[in-house]
């Protein structure tokens, strides 16, 4: 599997959903998390944020949170809350993800609860835009 790239930002970017409780709950509590590191959070709902990451899909920050990390790689997922959070000193205990097994693990999880992450929510969404989620 190949790494997506994009436009370098030169410090790390996290995008979440802003139309999403639980994502806008855990970006509140990442940004308590990583706030000295440089870290920027921003909603790739917002206009021009996409625009400013080519390669960087609306379909993909639909899936998961995307780390676009200081150089331009992209994580997404678990992986990418592994990495923003990793920067920190007890941060670094999430590295356990990359044990074999544990990482297959916590990505099944975190694409349930993206997947269902409205109906875990409630249904209560600017826009109308939980609706698209409930097929």
């Amino acid at each position: 599997m190949t790494t997506l790239q994009t436009t370098p930002p030169g410090h790390d970017v996290v995008l979440y959903d802003s139309h999403c409780r639980v994502c806008s709950g855990a970006a509140r509590e990442m940004r308590k998390l990583v706030g000295g590191t440089g870290t920027q959070l921003l909603s790739f709902r917002d206009e021009g944020v996409l625009d400013a990451f080519p390669g960087v899909s609306f379909e993909r920050c639909e899936k998961a949170m995307q780390l676009i990390q200081a150089d331009g790689r992209v994580l997404e997922g678990a992986e990418a809350i592994v990495r923003a959070l990793g920067r920190r000193p007890l941060g670094r205990l999430l590295y356990v993800y990359y044990v074999p097994g544990l990482r297959q693990l916590a990505d099944a999880v975190y694409g349930v609860v993206a997947r269902y992450r409205f109906r875990i929510a409630g249904r209560d969404c600017p826009d109308g835009a939980c609706a698209v989620h409930f097929k």
